[in-house]
């Protein structure tokens, strides 16, 4: 047996999850759970995760973990020793600066994007019209937070320094998204572009894309 990933392509969350048992070269199975028809709700995934959402993981010992940055941590540690340091170790000040990092991506980089997609991609899928002006107000949130990255990535070559983290990963399956939706965060920015564009080329990337689990339809 192996581990077993419940989610969806078209989860962002999912294809963090996904990327990262990639990166860490653990074998895994997708477990597709179809959203259109709730079965997140289902008697089944909500003994798994409580809140009726996705993804999670179960382990062959019947572990199971959901909250998609729980998951990339806990991988990471677990299989530290067959793929890249993903998380700092030993120097306090790295450790801080990957916290840090952490904190910037999930309040200003996540939370708009998110928003976007929710506004833009998932009203259109449910038949509903995007409201406009909030859709204006989120992508200048968001394209303003991108200022500040540019600022960060002429500095250093990754988000929390220069070594990729479990930080920089979080990113990709948002940012890969947002020409599909309409929004350009790399125009001006050539730091951040020459970042987003390594990030894309990596393996366990383009393998997820190769697999099937990357999608906005």
């Amino acid at each position: 047996m192996v581990l077993k990933l419940y989610g969806t392509n078209i989860s962002p969350p999912s294809r963090y999850a996904g990327l990262v048992l990639l990166e860490m070269k653990v074998p895994f199975e997708l477990v597709n759970v179809d959203l259109g028809k709730k079965e997140q709700k289902s008697p089944e995934n909500l003994a798994n995760q409580p809140f009726g959402q996705i993804p999670y993981i179960v382990e062959d010992d019947g572990f199971v973990l959901y909250e998609s940055r729980a998951i990339a941590r806990y991988i990471a540690t677990k299989y530290a020793n067959q793929g890249p340091k993903l998380i700092p170790t030993g120097d306090l000040k790295k450790i801080a600066k990957f916290e840090q990092a952490t904190f910037a991506e999930s309040a200003h980089f996540n939370d708009p994007a998110f928003s976007l997609l929710l506004e833009i991609f998932v009203k259109k899928m449910q038949g509903l019209t995007p409201d406009e002006a909030r859709v204006t107000e989120l992508k200048t949130t968001l394209l303003s937070k991108m200022d500040v990255y540019e600022q960060i990535l002429s500095k250093q070559k990754y988000i929390a320094g220069d070594e990729i983290t479990l930080v920089d990963l979080a990113h990709l399956p948002l940012a890969s998204v947002m020409p599909d939706i309409g929004i350009d965060i790399t125009t001006g920015r050539p730091h951040l572009t020459k970042w987003l564009n390594e990030l894309l080329q990596r393996e366990s990337w383009q393998t997820l894309k190769a697999n099937g689990l990357v999608s906005t339809a």
